[in-house]
């Protein structure tokens, strides 16, 4: 259902011209009317004194009226310059593009504009909701801790890892999503094997994704024969070698070959994940009740979501809030293991390689490299994300799967890094954003167009983009790989190049795109009746 809005550069000049009319005729009336007066005046005998009386009368209410009218005029053109300054500002700047007349000023006047308006989070709404959410779930956690890792089953450790743009203060949309790693213990005595899970003779991404592993026991391991309870329920035997073609695997078979290796299957870590959290949950949820209604549920993929929706205005701005916890194992040096899934290798017991903390801290080392009176490093990497958006609010379902797919946040954030790797820090100054921006998609254009977008940390050039503090505290297992990670080798060449020109076409029409694009949010905090707010 379409809404009218209303036009202000067409309203106030149309309701001057008519309110002009009218004093007009009003005029006119009163000139008639002085004029029957003169006339019977004269048919009176007062002379022709009276005449000119009434024609200076006429000229000074003239004068009058003219000076009512431009003061009327000046005041509407002032309070007109609220909403309809800018629809006249964003109709002006598209025209100036159209007609290549201050093509780099216009755009980065829409930009900025834009950005303002439709991108940049309220500081006070996004760190009310990370406060919140990080205090429900350290309490949740905190009651799924035991003394001791068990004999037979998992537990939590206790603690919890913030992850994603919400936490590295690039999030666009609104702060009401947040994912939470879960780090869990494993069995006394039990351990596992990383090994980076080769797929016809190559390391692969999955998806778009984070590298994929395997979490295997050591073949002469004797631990899973005592321990048969835990091994039945989270561990699949494995009877090929782990640098053997999954084609020759099995993962399903049931018995195990002579010495073969277990793999931790993340459909059985998920399946106990879940009620497990379910009952930290119960033991937690009465004093936030309180404050918000609180509920957890599975959903598509196995995802464990939170589900905050608040009662009161303790939870700013009531925003209604999703947190995903996911389960995830220490892979030393504060990467971690969490579920993932390749449709290209069904039946597969993988897991995806996260750098968190490397991420973390690489953000911090590039934060103080750039220039501290204001650098527009985190505006790129969020604007990037809007023209994505744009670019793909036109297609159709499996056309938008198919193109965020490619153009993942998380794709979107290793190009960028790579970007801020590579360029001077004095070129990421307030007054480059344009430049900046165009700089990255160029990079994503040429990376789809060669196929090839490689991973930061695992293989490749690492060793010569990554400072020496981050390339030094990764995985043992990640330093050992050579095979460089292509984020991009799930998808086709084809898929790809139609990906690029269309990334290329978004960015030429970015003008018209952000005419039609969605209304103004809601949830950014601007416009809610928040009592905290004016303390921004």
């Amino acid at each position: 259902m379409s809404v009218y809005t209303l036009n202000l550069r067409v309203f106030w000049p149309l309701f001057t011209c008519v309110l002009a009319t009218l004093l007009l005729l009003h005029h006119l009336t009163l000139w008639d009317v002085a004029a029957e007066t003169a006339a019977a005046a004269a048919a009176a005998g007062e002379g022709e004194q009276g005449c000119r009386d009434q024609q200076h009368y006429g000229t000074l209410s003239l004068l009058k009226y003219l000076l009512v009218f431009a003061l009327c005029y000046f005041f509407i053109r002032y309070c007109a310059a609220g909403p309809g300054e800018e629809e006249g500002k964003r109709a002006t700047l598209g025209r100036s593009l159209l007609l290549g007349e201050s093509h780099a000023r216009a755009r980065r006047e829409l930009l900025e504009e834009y950005y303002e308006r439709e991108v940049r989070l309220s500081p006070h709404v996004l760190g009310h909701s990370k406060a919140h959410v990080a205090k429900l779930v350290s309490e949740l956690v905190r009651t799924g801790r035991t003394d001791g890792p068990p004999e037979s089953s998992l537990a939590f450790r206790g603690d919890h890892v913030q992850i994603g743009s919400s936490y590295e203060e690039h999030k666009v949309g609104s702060p009401d999503c947040f994912d939470i790693l879960v780090p869990l213990r494993l069995p006394r005595g039990l351990t596992l094997d990383t090994v980076v899970f080769s797929g016809k003779g190559a390391a692969t991404v999955g998806g778009g994704g984070p590298p994929l592993c395997t979490m295997e026991t050591p073949r002469k391991s004797d631990w899973t024969k005592k321990h048969r309870a835990f091994c039945e329920g989270f561990l699949r035997p494995h009877g090929s070698s782990p640098s053997s073609s999954p084609s020759s695997s099995s993962s399903s078979a049931p018995t195990a070959t002579t010495g073969a290796v277990h793999r931790l299957s993340p459909d059985c870590v998920l399946r106990w994940f879940y009620p497990a959290a379910q009952r930290c949950l119960a033991t937690v949820r009465y004093p936030f009740e309180q404050r918000c209604a609180i509920s957890l549920s599975l959903g598509e993929e196995q995802r464990v979501q939170l589900r905050l929706t608040p009662r009161s205005d303790y939870v700013c701005c009531h925003i209604s809030m999703g947190v995903r916890l996911i389960p995830a194992f220490p892979l030393g040096d504060s990467a971690f293991l969490v579920p993932a899934s390749d449709p290209r290798y069904p039946g597969e017991d993988l897991w995806a390689v996260y750098f968190p903390k490397q991420e973390q801290r690489l953000l911090g080392w590039l934060k103080g490299r750039l220039p501290s009176a204001g650098s527009c490093h985190l505006k790129v990497l969020q604007l990037a994300k809007e023209v994505r958006d744009l670019g793909g609010q036109t297609l159709d379902n499996q056309a938008r799967a198919q193109w965020r797919g490619v153009l993942s946040s998380y794709a979107l954030k290793t190009a960028w890094l790579r970007l801020l790797l590579t360029t001077p820090p004095e070129a990421w100054e307030e007054r480059h954003l344009v430049e900046r921006l165009e700089d990255l998609l160029r990079s994503l254009r040429e990376g789809l167009q060669g196929c090839v977008l490689r991973h930061l940390f695992l293989g490749g050039d690492a060793a010569r983009l990554l400072p020496e503090s981050v390339a030094m505290a990764l995985p043992k297992v990640v330093k050992d790989t050579a095979t460089p990670s292509n984020l991009w080798e799930g998808s086709s060449q084809a898929s790809l190049e139609l990906v690029a020109a269309r990334l290329a076409y978004t960015w030429a029409h970015l003008h018209r795109l952000i005419r039609l694009g969605r209304p103004q949010r809601s949830s950014l905090g601007r416009g809610l009746h928040c009592k905290h707010i004016e303390a921004e």
